[in-house]
């Protein structure tokens, strides 16, 4: 477990105040405000995982008030909402690190403040491993302050930081991962936190059309189906060109992993088309005007998730790369929406891999652990 170096970073971030503490102990003056350092620290610890839970509680008791509030306040409320959830957000983190330091002062004042004084002249307080005990407890909410501290860095770091080793070495650790899925994606991908609200939007539609009743019909006498993704049949969205084709063959050039192949297609996608916002409201208001699929997105540089799934599927099918497009729904910090994805086979694990080239800028979604976390609901309507 130690052998991974992200791993063993956030262990010795933990140990370090700890074993200070063990090495230093503590004095007796300076025993109340040791404990009342730990009881902060424990308390602003805690803030979040509280606020995650209550969050939902505290959104309907919000929604009540603005109900009752003159016109031309919920006006600016709803102008200004993102502000406004910013700042009922740190409202409610100082509101709740509040309530727990007042429990804590008053569980002071009634156990731990005489407990203290009666250990000035106890002897058993001086003996060295008593001491050193005290200092250990004391110390170890600042090392969990610490570790979270550092796993947050980390995370930060994944979405910019795309290098294979640096990656591997993140998605590997166990530690980093559990930490990661237990404390940190709740609040990140929150309604006021979140970063994909600015990725997605609920913008893909399947449309089911029947053949005219003269027409060819399966067995059993029902009508043909034609099914449509954002006003395109899936074979015309994945169609491409000798543009495409030429491009992609040239772009995996040196890659002789299915592995590395699929990852240069997915970075290409993620940095060089950009989300079509103005695409995506047409889309939602049933407006297939603008073109879908690999080529205009291709050409145009800029699409929504059925053209990111569209194009990668394209440029995997000129490289012989085995390839399916996934349909779903995937998480934008509020709610869930329509969304498309794709899934790649990699010949030398045997095994298909997730990606999500829409999330690119969201993050690491080629072949994360967390994708689970902002995908459900997996449907796929497409192999090649």
């Amino acid at each position: 477990m130690l052998k991974n170096p992200i791993t063993l970073l956030i262990v010795l971030i933990f140990l370090y105040p700890v074993v200070k503490g063990v090495i230093f102990k503590v004095n007796y003056e300076n025993l109340k405000s040791d404990l009342k350092n730990m009881e902060k620290t424990i308390s602003f610890l805690l803030c979040f995982p509280i606020w995650v839970n209550v969050r939902d509680i505290i959104n309907k008791f919000m929604n009540t008030v603005i109900t009752k509030l003159p016109y031309n306040m919920t006006y600016y409320i709803d102008k200004y909402s993102k502000l406004y959830s910013i700042i009922v957000f740190l409202i409610s983190i100082f509101l709740i690190y509040k309530f727990q330091m007042l429990i804590y002062n008053i569980i002071n004042k009634i156990i731990f403040n005489p407990i203290i004084i009666s250990l000035k002249d106890k002897e058993g307080y001086r003996k060295s491993w008593v001491n050193r005990l005290i200092a250990m407890i004391i110390s170890i909410p600042k090392g969990v302050f610490y570790a979270l501290l550092i796993t947050s860095t980390i995370h930060v770091l994944s979405y910019f930081y795309q290098e294979d080793k640096f990656q591997d070495y993140v998605q590997s650790s166990k530690l980093y991962n559990d930490i990661n899925e237990k404390t940190l994606e709740p609040v990140i991908n929150s309604k006021f936190l979140g970063k994909i609200p600015n990725t997605i939007k609920n913008s893909f539609k399947v449309e089911v059309k029947y053949d005219e009743p003269n027409l060819t019909k399966e067995k059993g006498g029902k009508p043909n189906t034609l099914v449509y993704y954002n006003g395109v049949t899936l074979k015309d969205g994945i169609k491409s060109n000798d543009a495409i084709d030429e491009f992609s063959v040239n772009l995996t050039k040196g890659h002789t992993s299915d592995k590395a192949k699929a990852k240069v297609i997915y970075n290409f996608i993620g940095t060089n088309i950009d989300y079509d916002y103005e695409k995506a409201d047409k889309i939602y208001t049933n407006n297939f005007k603008i073109e879908s699929g690999a080529i205009p997105t291709y050409d145009t540089k800029k699409g929504i998730c059925f053209d990111f799934s569209c194009l990668f599927v394209a440029m995997c099918r000129a490289n012989n790369l085995k390839v399916r497009l996934v349909t779903g729904e995937g998480y934008n910090g509020v709610n869930w929406v329509s969304h498309s994805w794709n899934e790649v086979y990699i010949k030398e694990e045997d095994k298909w891999i997730n990606i999500d080239t829409t999330f690119y800028k969201g993050g690491n979604y080629f072949n994360s652990k967390k994708f689970d976390l902002d995908h459900r609901g997996e449907n796929i309507i497409g192999e090649w």
